[in-house]
Parts: C-alpha cells; sequence; structure tokens
C-alpha cells in the first residue's frame, strides 16, 4: 500500500513478469517510503525456498532496473507469505479449508474455512455460516496447519 491506497497494478504486473517463469506466484505488493515488499509462494504449491527468494529477488530487480517504476532510492524486500499469508483465489480457499482465516474491514470476522461453492467461500463464524463472493474480499490465514499446504 502507498500512502493507504493499493499498489498501482502496473508494479503489480511487473512484479509477475518477473516471477512467473520462475514459477513462483505473486500474494502480495506493499509499497512503503524508501521501500517495497513483494510476497510470494510457489506455483506447484511447495514450500518456498531460500533460493527461490534469491531467485526472485534478482529477477524482480532486473525488471525494475529496465523499466524503472518507482521514482528515487528504495529496497527491495522479497518474502514468502510467514503464517498471516494473504488468501484471495479459489485454490487459496481449498488449499486452506478446514484452517481459520481474519477477513479486515468494517465487518470483518475471523471464521473457519468450510469449502469453496461455485463462486463463494462459505465460512463458520460462531453458529453461523457466512459466504463471500471469491474476488470481492482478501483474506490472511488466522491459524498455520501442521504439515505445510
Amino acid at each position: 500500500m502507498k500512502g493507504g491506497r493499493e499498489v498501482p497494478v502496473d508494479l503489480w504486473r511487473l512484479v509477475e513478469e518477473a516471477v512467473e517463469p520462475l514459477g513462483l506466484e505473486v500474494l502480495e505488493v506493499k509499497e512503503a517510503p524508501g521501500e517495497v515488499l513483494v510476497r510470494l509462494e510457489r506455483k506447484d504449491e511447495r514450500p518456498i525456498s531460500v533460493a527461490d527468494l534469491e531467485r526472485a529477488s534478482r529477477a524482480i530487480e532486473a525488471v525494475f532496473d529496465r523499466e524503472d517504476p518507482i521514482p528515487g532510492s528504495y529496497r527491495l524486500l522479497v518474502e514468502s507469505p510467514g503464517p498471516k499469508r494473504p488468501l484471495f483465489t479459489r485454490r487459496h480457499f481449498e488449499r486452506f479449508q478446514g484452517l481459520k482465516a481474519k477477513v479486515p474491514g468494517p465487518e470483518g470476522f475471523t471464521g473457519r474455512i468450510l469449502r469453496v461453492e461455485e463462486d463463494e467461500v462459505v465460512f463458520q463464524v460462531g453458529q453461523e455460516e457466512r459466504r463471500l463472493k471469491i474476488g470481492t474480499f482478501r483474506a490472511n490465514l488466522a491459524e498455520w496447519p501442521e504439515e505445510p499446504r
């Protein structure tokens, strides 16, 4: 985010251009004064390694050097998603079904991901089920699985 705004699509697109050939998926791009944070995961869903992150960092640097999307100097941070990983695609919710996720916002909640039905994610929130349409929200994993998924 930049000053409370979403990152320009062009910056996200440039990061995707750099890491897709490496078999990586962009989960998050945040821009702050003097810093760009990129969180990635492997498309094959295996745990991301330090070597993967190093290759991604070099590829992103090369694209940023060529396109110069950020004025002035900045620090590029390339990370794995960590325990509060963002969830926003159908596959993300399917992959972490059964675990708790936090949906931020004014009417946000924390609930267990029960299932994905067509274009909706069904959460268990207290004694009720809540449904949200995929693509209209982002969530973060609120608990980590015992085994990598």
